[in-house]
């Protein structure tokens, strides 16, 4: 039997008792924001360097020696899986003069990394453990070297890196916070696979992408989505759980089943962001992570990552049904992406227009305002954490 989520015994995120808004009031934003590169450097130092960031799936790394490899903004890490079934992650930069270790494929498996330039030696924490000629070398150069260490963890089927290291790396879970550990987790994504992963360049800055995927306003213009799901749509429910947040978006069809149940994971269309720049798209079939990795300042790799369930046996004979339905599901929502990265695409003609000053963003709109909050706060010298202690509207 293919696992179905529910809410369970979860929280409630929809009824009369229930606030479908959180209060935040409409607000601006300036362009600068999405367009200066100074504050795209300031970003990239305090915040993507001091944020767990999903790195990869777990099952891409599933035995001893097997790593894979993240590379954006600047930045190049391996995890590796050890021994003892954890992880460890490096920086992937050779301590010698600055190479790459590895580079090319996204993961493989090995037992140590050999730089191409020189040949030094680093096993699979990142510790150098093979110098030729050494006895050139002052020993007190080499004495314990490494490659930075980077923090490593695993939670839903992901892969998460800290790259500031495991002593400056708060505990996962605080950073992705109970309210979406309990309700993202009852979709037991690390109980699916990876069924497709497209992979785009895209002209724009990477908060630009997390605000589309932020709000349900574009969807009736940019998706066509028809009368009732422009309807439905009206009573998605909102919610803010630290620096991150919730937004389930009723599915037309089974409004009168929510109505009854109050059941989101079965009725909705479930959506978390994890700060700075994790996206997940659930739905009953499927799941999607949106990815926006910067680049720069003005260019993003966008990951979007499709999940299907595994069945529960060779022989479940609910499988073929279930994987027919979510193909085709998929098969519908690569037109509604395609859709989402043209619009963002749009916005590399504009971006240094005179015309464009600002962004205005309206109640409905408040998981924009408040993700560019958090953003500014951190860029002050704010703790993300400390979202969680903030009472706020709603």
């Amino acid at each position: 039997m293919v696992y179905q989520p529910t809410r369970g015994d979860g929280d409630l995120r929809f009824g009369p008792d229930v606030a479908q808004l959180p209060g935040v009031a409409g607000s601006t934003l300036t362009a600068d924001v999405y367009r200066d590169p100074e504050r795209y450097e300031e970003e990239r130092q305090k915040v993507l360097r001091h944020s767990w960031l999903i790195a990869g799936r777990s099952e891409q790394i599933a035995s001893r020696g097997d790593w894979l490899l993240y590379e954006g903004h600047g930045e190049t890490v391996v995890v590796t899986r050890q021994s003892d079934g954890g992880l460890a992650a490096f920086h992937n930069v050779c301590q010698h003069r600055g190479a790459r270790l590895t580079r090319g494929e996204e993961r493989g498996c090995q037992r140590r990394f050999v730089c191409p330039w020189h040949g030094w030696v680093y096993d699979t924490t990142g510790k150098v453990v093979g110098v030729p000629d050494r006895d050139d070398f002052d020993p007190v150069h080499l004495a314990d070297l490494r490659a930075p260490q980077v923090a490593a963890d695993e939670w839903a089927g992901w892969v998460w890196i800290f790259l500031a290291g495991p002593d400056a790396a708060p505990p996962l879970l605080d950073w992705i916070g109970p309210d979406i550990v309990d309700d993202l987790g009852r979709f037991r994504m690390e109980d699916m696979y990876v069924h497709d992963r497209l992979v785009v360049d895209v002209p724009a800055n990477y908060k630009a992408i997390v605000d589309g995927f932020n709000e349900v306003y574009h969807a009736t213009e940019l998706h066509n989505v028809g009368a009732e799901f422009t309807k439905a749509s009206r009573e998605t429910a909102y919610h803010l759980s630290g620096p991150n947040s919730m937004m389930f978006v009723p599915r037309a069809q089974w409004l009168d089943r929510l109505h009854e149940t109050g059941d989101h994971h079965a009725f909705a269309i479930c959506h978390y962001v994890i700060f700075p720049n994790s996206v997940f798209n659930n739905n009953p079939t499927d799941i999607q992570l949106f990815q926006p990795i910067p680049m720069s300042v003005d260019r993003t790799k966008f990951i979007c990552w499709e999940l299907f369930y595994k069945p529960e046996g060779p022989d479940d004979p609910e499988y073929d049904d279930y994987n027919a339905r979510a193909v085709q599901h998929w098969d519908v929502l690569k037109g509604v992406v395609a859709e989402d990265l043209y619009v963002f695409g749009e916005l590399d003609a504009t971006r240094h227009s005179m015309a464009y000053q600002k962004n205005i963003f309206s109640t409905r709109e408040c998981k924009p305002t408040v993700y560019h909050r958090t953003m500014d706060s951190v860029l002050q010298g704010g703790n993300p954490l400390d979202e969680f202690k903030t009472k706020r509207p709603g």
